[in-house]
């Protein structure tokens, strides 16, 4: 099993981080025809509004809790915030952002099955695997309330900052880890794998230029 640890936890890591990047350069390069969200909201608005916002702002939520709750070095919040509420925080944000995130996904991964129209304009991958992966970070919360210490919370941020500041052996961190948040880290990494080859690039098109630009002058229709 060993080996096993090694792949997916210190080489796999670096390989979807690499395709990552180099893959979304190249396809905004080489594919821009391509680079789009594939929104169906013209062709039905029905319910569209609610399911869209449910899982765009739980999926933000989840993404930068994510990157500060274990990015951030422990010495930045240790004089404020011990380990057990930290998990604490966790447990709750992250039980709201993904309950959010997963009712949103699946109202509009029902859409897009439910509609013709919609189906046939469709590609479900990139849906059901942020689905999964949503539905299995909720089932983590379950397992995280038998070790309530935060102890096993620390090896995960452990090993994502090894892996971040490139120290080697990174999964050494997660010695005695149970399988479902390896499985989480497996599949979110391949999120970033497979990113640059579906429509999730748009969220590299945050428009954020929107709250610059000059005011556009419309006349009114008589």
């Amino acid at each position: 099993m060993h080996y096993l640890d090694v792949w997916f936890f210190d080489i796999y890591p670096y390989l979807c981080g690499t395709v990552f990047l180099i893959g979304s350069w190249l396809r905004y390069d080489y594919g821009q025809y391509t680079w789009r969200a594939s929104s169906s909201q013209m062709l039905d608005k029905k319910g569209m509004r609610l399911a869209s916002n449910l899982f765009h702002i739980g999926i933000l939520g989840i993404f930068f809790g994510h990157l500060f709750g274990l990015l951030t070095p422990h010495w930045v919040y240790q004089p404020f915030l011990s380990i057990v509420v930290k998990q604490q925080m966790a447990m709750a944000a992250g039980g709201v952002f993904g309950t959010m995130t997963l009712v949103g996904g699946l109202l509009l991964l029902k859409r897009r099955l439910t509609h013709p129209r919609i189906r046939a304009t469709s590609t479900l991958m990139d849906s059901v695997m942020l689905v999964t992966q949503c539905l299995l970070g909720l089932v983590t919360i379950l397992f995280s309330r038998r070790h309530m210490d935060g102890h096993d919370m620390m090896k995960l941020v452990d090993w994502a900052q090894a892996f971040v500041t490139f120290h080697g052996h990174a999964s050494d961190h997660l010695d005695g880890v149970e399988w479902v948040y390896r499985v989480h880290l497996v599949l979110g990494m391949t999120l970033f794998l497979v990113f640059s080859f579906t429509r999730l690039v748009h969220v590299w098109s945050a428009p954020v230029g929107y709250f610059t630009r000059r005011y556009q002058v419309v006349r009114s229709r008589r």
